[in-house]
């Protein structure tokens, strides 16, 4: 059985000054993730502030997805708390060839397993082509999937639900049975997770640290020794530090100005902050060049 693989960055999302979504900017910088060491990448996920765009700007991008050389590489996070604008997306997705997408269940209301299966059987039956990787993190959606769970929504669906990614940590150790791929969420849990039959990371640090996730990836499949485990390890710490999404915001402003530009409620680091962030990488010898 065939399982998706990899490293995949969950890639940011760039904005104009008047804070308009950039699309073609966005493209870009997905395809330059890919073409520097990322098997794939996640557009609209949490570290594209997807929570903070707008369901038009996020069609547009969909609708614009198909010109880049990497389209077959892309997964499209479409967890929105609207079950409308979630079979929306994912329908319009699956018409243009999209195969794969990210979905994390509704955010701040409270409820239950079977709630979730309800949730996933409605946006399946409204859009059968498409193949889900669950989102599991309890810490921005307050729900924290089982693998009780999994297991029924992979039995009820089995060609749909085909993986998972966890940043809750609950499932990618205690998995067994070998029928999903499971992603870690940090490069702090890659190699570990590796060890353990997982098929790679989805990260937001993949952003920048995509040449050495993959060199992690390429030598524990090639049996080799690991020279950059440890480094890739302590970057992802220092980010960690630090709001995810305006670390690295701010990282990449070094790079180009329009990565200065993020959405309320959002904002780049302090100067201090910065200040701090770009000592501390200093120290493990890794800066804008790495880009």
């Amino acid at each position: 059985m065939y399982k998706i693989q990899g490293i995949y960055g969950a890639s940011l999302s760039l904005f104009n000054q008047d804070l308009s979504l950039n699309v073609s900017r966005t493209i870009n910088h997905a395809d330059f993730l890919i073409d520097n060491g990322c098997h794939g990448v996640v557009l609209l996920g949490s570290t594209g502030q997807s929570q903070l765009i707008s369901i038009s700007e996020k069609i547009k991008l969909v609708n614009n997805l198909p010109k880049s050389k990497n389209f077959k590489k892309f997964i499209v996070g479409t967890g929105l708390n609207s079950l409308g604008d979630t079979i929306k997306l994912i329908k319009i997705s699956v018409s243009l060839g999209i195969e794969y997408f990210l979905v994390m269940p509704p955010a701040y209301y409270k409820y239950k397993d079977k709630d979730v299966i309800k949730y996933f059987e409605l946006i399946i039956k409204s859009a059968s082509k498409c193949k889900i990787i669950l989102y599991n993190f309890e810490k921005l959606c307050g729900y924290r999937f089982s693998i009780e769970c999994i297991k029924e929504l992979k039995k009820k669906f089995p060609d749909q639900i085909i993986g998972v990614k966890d940043s809750s940590y609950n499932i990618y150790s205690d998995y067994k049975d070998n029928d999903i791929s499971i992603f870690v969420g940090s490069e702090e849990k890659l190699l570990k997770g590796l060890n353990l039959g997982c098929q790679g990371a989805i990260t937001a640090t993949c952003n920048v640290t995509s040449i050495l996730a993959r060199k992690v990836f390429d030598d524990f499949h090639q049996k080799k020794i690991q020279t950059v485990n440890e480094k890739l390890c302590k970057v992802r710490k220092v980010f960690e530090k630090y709001n995810l999404i305006s670390a690295l915001h701010s990282f990449m402003t070094k790079k180009d100005d329009i990565f200065s530009n993020v959405l309320p409620i959002l904002d780049l680091l302090s100067i201090n902050e910065e200040k701090k962030l770009f000592e501390e990488l200093e120290k493990l010898d890794f800066n804008i060049e790495y880009l």
